[in-house]
């Protein structure tokens, strides 16, 4: 089997969640395997993060460039195009960074290209078994990825659970081989999203609402589930899109990113896009009619029912105790 990169994201200073989900992953593939981290990023605390990132790995490759001081996929990928191998198989969290970068890095490393996996069932020589899903979650697709050449994957985060390791790695500074750096994009600047009524990033707690709740007077079950519970309510894109919720209360990866310790989601689907908004391994009570949605595969507990019978029931029993 070749060898296995996995390219780490981080924010001030600190190692998305996603970092040893990546790891597990890797294990996933070759239950021996000894993935080598990538960190990249300004020079400015990025030994730091390196540090903890040897924490899990064995071993991590920097890369420090002022042209990285803002996450650019066009940068990143010339920059890996010429430290990686060319039989190396990439891992990657599925979300906005990776999803611009990973295709056209497969195309640069004339590897194969897994967007969105959501299992992997091991190896069969440079065969990976993975599985992806379509149709919003309605078929899961059993694929066989020719890895003869390398491959690019990137994985749905939250579905492979993160590893508690120490490995006590090493550090090689790759910053030398990175190449030319120029690019045609233009960092301008970073917009926040407008603060609303509550804080949801902050909540934890979180009673959260999608499709499910068909309608917006309906949307009170969760406020009163919310209340009897100490919890703040969120919602998934649709009710925002709707216009049933405002757009502060959103969970995913065009809302807001949320660290729970419960997470309710209630009538939600679980799509690549939502799930990419909840950090922190949070305990997941997924509430749905549809026995097959996305979510249950995630959640640590899962109730198939219609929201609008079960969340009132709920309400009162808790009330109750």
């Amino acid at each position: 089997m070749a060898q296995l990169f996995a390219y780490i994201l981080h924010k001030d200073g600190e190692l998305d969640d996603s970092a040893m989900e990546l790891l597990a992953a890797a294990k996933k593939i070759d239950a021996g395997a000894n993935p080598t981290a990538i960190v990249a990023g300004a020079p400015d605390g990025l030994d730091d993060v390196c540090n903890k990132a040897a924490a899990g790995y064995s071993e991590v490759w920097k890369v420090a460039s002022d042209a990285l001081a803002y996450p650019d996929a066009e940068i990143t990928r010339k920059i890996l195009v010429n430290i990686l191998p060319a039989d190396g198989i990439v891992l990657l969290s599925h979300e906005h960074f990776a999803m611009d970068l990973a295709p056209g890095l497969s195309v640069k490393l004339d590897s194969a290209f897994a967007a969105d996996v959501v299992d992997i069932e091991g190896a069969d020589g440079d065969t990976l078994k993975l599985v992806r899903q379509a149709y919003g979650g309605a078929v899961s697709a059993h694929v066989d990825c020719d890895a003869s050449a390398g491959a690019v994957l990137t994985l749905r985060p939250g579905v492979f659970a993160a590893e508690d390791v120490s490995a006590g790695g090493t550090v090689v500074d790759k910053s030398g081989e990175a190449g030319d750096t120029a690019t045609a994009r233009k960092f301008i600047e970073i917009v926040e999203a407008e603060a609303g009524d509550v804080d949801i990033t902050k909540s934890e707690v979180l009673v959260s609402v999608g499709r499910g709740v068909e309608d917006e007077d309906n949307i009170e079950v969760a406020f009163d589930l919310a209340k009897a519970m100490g919890a703040d309510v969120s919602c998934s894109r649709p009710i925002v899109d709707a216009k049933w919720m405002a757009k502060a209360r959103q969970v995913g990866t065009s809302g807001q990113t949320v660290k729970p310790k419960v997470y309710l989601a209630c009538g939600i689907s679980g799509s690549f896009q939502h799930m990419g908004g909840i950090k922190g391994n949070p305990f997941i009570v997924a509430i749905n009619k549809n026995a097959k949605a996305p979510i249950f595969q995630v959640a640590d507990v899962g109730i198939v029912a219609d929201i609008l019978e079960f969340l009132p029931d709920l309400t009162e029993k808790i009330e109750e105790a």
